[in-house]
């Protein structure tokens, strides 16, 4: 008996001191980061890059470039590049890779993906404590480069970059959506295109145009690329529910309905299309087939019959005078707009030394020969204010429409305008919660529009009935009811 006090009281102190070590120190599980004191470059490290260019082979260019010039610059460092043209084959092969321990060092991605790579066990390093580091955070002593002091990041995008409080990743480039306006078929209604516009103008054009067309013409007069992002921000231009901070589904609620069938409406008279139900709003935008195209600003060099990047024959395109415009709004005095484009997570390695490497890497990106020139391939926003404020990028800006050595990609008009869109709205724009699961949701919530429009063409009963059933469908496709919210 005396025995079983005496081991008892043992295990109940060693409790004890446990349970005090804990609750004034956070513990640090064994294969977290832990950033070097100094940086060993005695040593040589190869790093893997996956990245995404937009079917644009000068982003590729530039990534090589990129590597080439920091490898000048830490030529201990080498780095290998893998180009996708696609951000889902980037998740779907990371997702495959973290079960084998052969992830990425460094990788362009989004905080929805990002959100399910942190459900594994350290997969992905928190980035705070090596943003703020005195030697190789940013501006840090120790860094070769002229790397971005954290005040001359825009701290808007930087904030993007938290999940959970802290941020898992950095912003690389910024975009969001544009409303790509033939301004020419516009005025020919008798319409003037406003500053702000609407989404009653956008549709009452869109009716009007279908009424007014020739025979045999072919005219999609309104067509949205991404209905994800066009059910996300209606829903916050109508202050409704779309989820939580937590990540607790609301999207099916009465906002979304009456917002649905308003869609329904125009979809069954076919003024209103889906880049799922269509194909690519461009296409018919440069053949003088579309009015409104809502695209990302990041897809501008695609826009217009002089477009430097066709997928339509030259016949077939048509000039016209082109406006660029935020997308249309329920609340004309609060205009929303989403805030989208990639960011840089860093991931984690047995090796605290590699994971520095990639850090320095990473951190390379956010230089100004890097964020200039990238941005400057499509209507990207630089993510630093080192360099939106630049001589060379303000006069990039300045020279709108220039057409040198008779190509006109780096001063494309519409490309520009679209960049000065963003840059003049950063306020306005917002982004989604992040969770694990929030990728899905947004799937869900583009889902609901291309059905709804199928549904209308068919000519289908659109009535509470319907979504019941719909919403039910896509909750269990997408998996909704498995998502757990996290605590607070």
């Amino acid at each position: 008996m005396r025995n079983y006090i005496v081991k008892s009281s043992i295990l109940i102190f060693l409790i004890l001191i446990v349970l005090s070590l804990t609750s004034c120190h956070k513990v640090r599980r064994i294969d977290e980061f832990v950033i070097p004191s100094t940086f060993d470059e005695s040593r040589e490290y190869n790093i893997t890059f996956w990245a995404k260019n937009d079917s644009n082979i000068t982003q590729k260019e530039i990534y090589e470039k990129a590597i080439e010039d920091f490898e000048k610059i830490y030529p201990n460092i080498n780095v290998t590049l893998k180009s996708y043209t696609d951000y889902k084959a980037i998740y779907n092969d990371v997702i495959t890779n973290i079960s084998t321990n052969t992830t990425p060092n460094v990788c362009i991605s989004y905080p929805d993906h990002v959100a399910t790579y942190m459900t594994g066990s350290n997969v992905i390093v928190c980035l705070d404590q090596l943003i703020n580091n005195p030697k190789y955070g940013f501006g840090g002593t120790e860094i070769k480069y002229d790397s971005p002091r954290k005040d001359e990041m825009v701290q808007k995008f930087l904030d993007e970059c938290k999940l959970d409080g802290e941020h898992y990743l950095i912003p690389f480039m910024r975009s969001t959506e544009a409303c790509y306006i033939n301004k020419t078929y516009v005025e020919s209604l008798g319409y003037e295109v406003p500053d702000i516009l609407t989404w009653d103008f956008i549709f009452e054009v869109s009716e009007k145009a279908l009424k007014k067309k020739e025979e045999n013409q072919v005219l999609i007069p309104f067509i949205y690329k991404s209905t994800d992002n066009m059910m996300i921000q209606m829903l916050a231009q109508k202050n409704a529910g779309y989820s939580d901070e937590l990540g607790n589904i609301e999207i099916f609620n009465d906002t979304t309905k009456e917002l649905l069938k308003e869609i329904a409406k125009h979809g069954k008279t076919k003024a209103f299309s889906t880049f799922g139900i269509s194909s690519y709003p461009g296409n018919f935008f440069n053949a003088n087939q579309c009015i409104f195209a809502i695209d990302s600003t990041a897809g501008a060099t695609w826009i217009g019959g002089s477009a430097p990047h066709q997928d339509i024959p030259e016949e077939s395109r048509i000039e016209f005078e082109i406006v660029v415009k935020p997308i249309p709004q329920f609340d004309t005095e609060n205009p929303l707009m989403i805030s989208q484009g990639p960011s840089i997570c860093v991931f984690n390695k047995k090796d605290p030394q590699e994971v520095l490497a990639s850090w320095i890497f990473a951190q390379y990106l956010l230089t100004n020969d890097v964020q200039i020139a990238y941005s400057e391939t499509e209507g990207y926003s630089p993510v630093t204010l080192k360099a939106q404020n630049s001589s060379e990028y303000q006069d990039y800006l300045s020279r709108a429409g220039e057409i040198v050595d008779g190509d006109n990609k780096k001063y494309y008009k519409v490309k520009i305008d679209a960049t000065k869109l963003l840059l003049e709205n950063t306020n306005n724009t917002f982004i989604t919660p992040v969770f694990a699961g929030s990728a899905s949701l947004r799937n869900a919530a583009g889902e609901m529009i291309e059905r709804v429009v199928k549904s209308a063409r068919r000519g289908e009963t659109i009535d509470d009935e319907y979504f019941e059933k719909m919403f039910r469908e896509v909750n269990l496709l997408y998996r909704l009811d498995e998502i757990k919210p996290k605590t607070q």
